[in-house]
Parts: structure tokens; C-alpha cells; sequence
């Protein structure tokens, strides 16, 4: 299950990286349109001369979404602000702690002088597996302090414990 998660949030992060580099590219073009009008309308009276002039302005903005490809004369590096770089930088080295954590937890990166389990521990642990053989009927022939020979019938079984305080079960050949 710790698996499924820690996939799971890796892809999570890989998808929000790409999306928001998607987004760092695309440029907003704004695009203002003024249009005037002017009305001029002379009517001549006897006598009277009226002009009267009538003006309209109308303003228009459009925002306008366009993604920039490079052509063959650009190169794709000038294209890209040095700020989307340092952001997918820094999403690498979050994917890379994360995934360093991940193993981490797992004990997979653990040195092998850290791994050594205690002398008291591995005696311990080879003590409960020698009773769990016990139960099912099988005899201690001889022990020593990290494993002991079992005996069950003309069947001989070796359990040990190593360093790391693993425990180990093998059948030995028949004397």
C-alpha cells in the first residue's frame, strides 16, 4: 500500500510540474480597438444655418491566449524564461528527496554496519523461532548463540540468525 502511495504522489507532483510549465509558456496578447465615429450634418434654413456634429467611441478589448512554438530560425532556449527553468530545477531536486526519503523509509539506502542487529536481539529472535519449531514437533539437538540444529525423526533442520537479525531455515542431509 506504502507503494501505491508514494507512486501515486510521485505522478501527482510529475503532473503538477507539467501543467504548470504548460501554463509558464503560454502568452497573453491583449488587443485594444478604438473605433470613432464623427457625424457632421449641416442643414441650411432661410436665414439660419445649424451644424450639428455627433461623435461615437467605442473601445473594445479582447484577450487573446496563444502559445509560442519556435520556428526554424529560433532556437527553443531563447523561447523559455530562465524562470520556468529554475522552477522545473527545483521540482527535479523535490522528486529526487522525495524519492531519496521513499528509500529511505524503506531501509533500501541503509549502510550494512547500521544494519547489525544486537547480540541480545538475534538470540531473542532465534529463541521464538526454535519454540515455533518446537510446537510442530521438532526436538533442539544442539544450539549455539546465532543457531541451533533441530531434529524430527531422521530430519534435520538448521535455524540461524544473521547480522541483520534475519531469520533463516534450511534442511541439513541426514548423518
Amino acid at each position: 500500500m506504502r507503494r501505491v502511495v508514494s507512486v501515486a504522489g510521485l505522478a501527482a507532483l510529475f503532473v503538477a510540474g507539467a501543467l504548470l510549465a504548460g501554463v509558464a509558456t503560454a502568452q497573453t496578447d491583449t488587443t485594444t480597438l478604438t473605433e470613432t465615429t464623427t457625424t457632421a450634418e449641416t442643414t441650411t434654413e432661410p436665414g439660419t444655418t445649424v451644424v450639428t456634429t455627433e461623435t461615437l467611441h467605442t473601445t473594445t478589448t479582447r484577450r487573446v491566449f496563444v502559445t509560442t512554438t519556435p520556428t526554424s530560425t529560433e532556437s527553443s532556449s531563447s523561447s523559455t524564461p530562465a524562470w520556468v527553468w529554475v522552477l522545473v530545477a527545483a521540482l527535479a531536486a523535490a522528486a529526487l528527496i522525495l524519492a531519496g526519503v521513499l528509500l529511505a523509509r524503506r531501509g533500501g539506502s541503509r549502510p550494512a554496519a547500521a544494519a547489525g542487529v544486537p547480540v541480545d536481539e538475534r538470540r531473542r529472535r532465534l529463541d521464538n523461532a526454535v519454540g515455533s519449531w518446537a510446537v510442530q514437533g521438532w526436538a533442539i539437538e544442539s544450539q549455539t548463540g546465532d543457531s541451533a540444529v533441530l531434529r524430527r525423526g531422521n530430519d534435520l533442520m538448521l535455524v540461524s540468525v544473521d547480522d541483520a537479525g534475519h531469520v533463516g531455515t534450511r534442511p541439513l542431509p541426514n548423518q
